[in-house]
């Protein structure tokens, strides 16, 4: 009986995958009660969390906060109101999970076939990517002085009102990577952005990254670039929980 309980308020696996993406999920899995987990996936779906937002809000203890207050709408309004407001830096994951392609880290494929691949599967890569994402070009051609460049995929954010520009490679992070980048988002912050348009974003998906290599290469860039690792396959169990023990060990260290 208390199984067939459960069941009543759990949220279906099929909802779970069409509305949360892998970041999220993997998140909620290290919530062990199954009743919080399942407020957590309920409340993330209806307010469209980011898995920064769910992590504030697992943090701040809401689930402990609703079973003890009276008024639980008025508390559910007041933390639907003081949620943050999407800042490009929430919009970008990292690592972006790129399983559903069906490539296997050892197949040989060029830049190409990634970007096809992605857009024969578009609709999972808006989902893994997040909330807001509308596609707009593939190899969207930029004519600079006498010279043409080729931004690989374009996407318009519904929510930050920008364009986001996303450069594949299939190699290891390199300085002239950003400078690349850079140039995109110079080129569409003075010839396609609108006046009602906030500063275009740069999204740079690579296979790995060294962070002081990152630092040092965007420094004095635009505080829009963002670089990211991409993964052909979600990380293995012993990588998710040590992923998830650290980030304990980082709350505890914080609320010390």
């Amino acid at each position: 009986m208390p199984s067939a309980k459960l069941e009543q308020y759990q949220t279906p696996p099929s909802k779970l995958f069409q509305r949360l993406n892998y970041s999220s999920l993997l998140y909620l899995s290290s919530i062990e009660d199954d009743l919080k987990r399942a407020f957590y996936e309920q409340e993330a779906i209806a307010g469209c969390w980011t898995v920064k937002e769910l992590d504030r809000q697992v943090s701040s203890l809401y689930f402990e906060r609703m079973g003890l207050s009276k008024d639980k709408l008025a508390l559910r309004k007041y933390v639907e109101t003081g949620a943050d407001t999407l800042q490009p830096q929430h919009a970008i994951h990292d690592p972006v999970t790129l399983e559903f392609l069906g490539l296997q880290q050892q197949d040989v494929f060029t830049e190409s076939k990634l970007e096809s691949e992605i857009l024969n599967h578009l609709q999972h890569f808006l989902l893994e990517m997040g909330k807001g994402f509308c596609f707009e070009a593939r190899q969207r051609r930029i004519l600079v002085d006498q010279d043409y460049f080729k931004a690989d995929l374009i996407f318009y954010h519904r929510i930050l009102k920008c364009h986001i520009i996303v450069d594949l490679k299939i190699d290891r992070f390199r300085h002239e990577y950003a400078s690349q980048l850079n140039l995109y988002l110079n080129y569409y912050r003075h010839e396609v952005m609108q006046p009602d348009d906030n500063p275009p974003i740069g999204l740079l998906l690579c296979t790995d990254y060294g962070e002081t290599t990152v630092k040092y290469a965007t420094e004095g860039l635009s505080q829009n670039l963002f670089v990211s690792k991409y993964r052909l396959q979600l990380p293995s169990e012993d990588e998710i929980r040590n992923y998830l023990m650290e980030n304990i060990d980082r709350s505890e260290f914080l609320n010390q």
